[in-house]
């Protein structure tokens, strides 16, 4: 595809590969955004908007979106910190998924226990910048200078295996459900930062007049997340009771309250984190609340 062809749009940058990838695929599909992504080619233009969809590494979309001409872009908040891109990129919208946390880790079976053990030791890790601000920290705690510093090694892959193939005394590396870690023997001894997939923007504006397009875009990726984190929860209940029913159940901003042909009753519409939904729901039997109903969204705009 020539540059002619991408002049004029907004371009969005996309994880290529890895694990947010299918998330962000899933993501465009809720929000309208459609495209034909040619086999092996990194960008493709959008059918129903004047957006170019460029999907490029995540560990390089802070760096396109802060310093080059990439207008939107998604990826996680630990490659941001990691490429040093706070300053240059703005966080838009908190994604709810590639939730994880960077962690030093160590074998659960070996001498070293505690982060203070391990400095001064070989430390294997792909997160080379945020490993050596923390251990470079604790290493100044601990008076260790010169050859008595932490080692920090980079390895672009595979990491969980550095310290049973003897490369490492510990690691420091994402963990999500910790099953590749406890499968390697090992375990988390501190965190260096918790981190899950944001939609990011350039703190410096680009193309002022793609600001209608960048802000229709960002109302429907959040209305696609909070689609998929509430559901809708409806139910009846005394208007004596009203006041604990909306304690329980306030909503984003308030609950909608409709009233009854029986006086007596107020009929109570509300969205709810759906990780909430068992309890929320047990207490409003608690208060005598009656024909609760829930719903899933599909979308929505918030």
């Amino acid at each position: 595809m020539n540059v002619d062809a991408l002049n004029g749009r907004l371009l969005f940058a996309i994880p290529k590969k890895g694990r947010l990838h299918e998330k962000c695929l899933e993501l465009l599909a809720g929000a309208d955004i459609q495209f034909r992504r040619d086999h092996r080619l990194d960008v493709c233009l959008v059918k129903n908007h004047n957006i170019a969809l460029v999907f490029l590494p995540a560990s390089d979309i802070p760096s396109f979106v802060g310093k080059g001409n990439v207008d939107l872009g998604i990826t996680g908040q630990d490659v941001i910190q990691e490429s040093q891109m706070q300053r240059h990129v703005t966080e838009v919208l908190p994604l709810n998924f590639g939730k994880c946390a960077l962690q030093v880790q160590v074998p659960e079976a070996g001498p070293t226990q505690t982060v203070e053990q391990l400095a001064g030791k070989r430390v294997v890790t792909s997160f080379e910048v945020l490993s050596g601000e923390y251990f470079g920290r604790l290493d100044a705690q601990l008076g260790l200078f010169g050859d008595k510093k932490t080692k920090i090694e980079y390895v672009g892959g595979s990491v969980e295996a550095a310290c049973a193939l003897g490369l490492a005394d510990g690691i420091v590396d994402l963990v999500e459900s910790g099953d590749t870690m406890r499968a390697a023997g090992l375990h988390a001894i501190a965190t260096l930062m918790q981190s899950e997939a944001v939609l990011i923007k350039s703190s410096t504006p680009k193309h002022e007049a793609l600001g209608p397009l960048t802000q229709l875009i960002t109302a429907r990726l959040a209305g696609v997340v909070a689609a998929g984190r509430y559901v809708v929860c409806e139910y009846n209940v005394r208007r004596e009771e009203l006041h604990a029913a909306t304690a329980i159940t306030p909503g984003r901003r308030a609950p909608t309250i409709s009233p009854l042909e029986d006086e007596a009753w107020v009929a109570v519409s509300s969205m709810v984190e759906k990780r909430r939904i068992a309890d929320v729901m047990d207490e409003l039997v608690r208060i005598g609340a009656e024909d609760i109903l829930i719903f899933n969204l599909d979308n929505c705009r918030v």
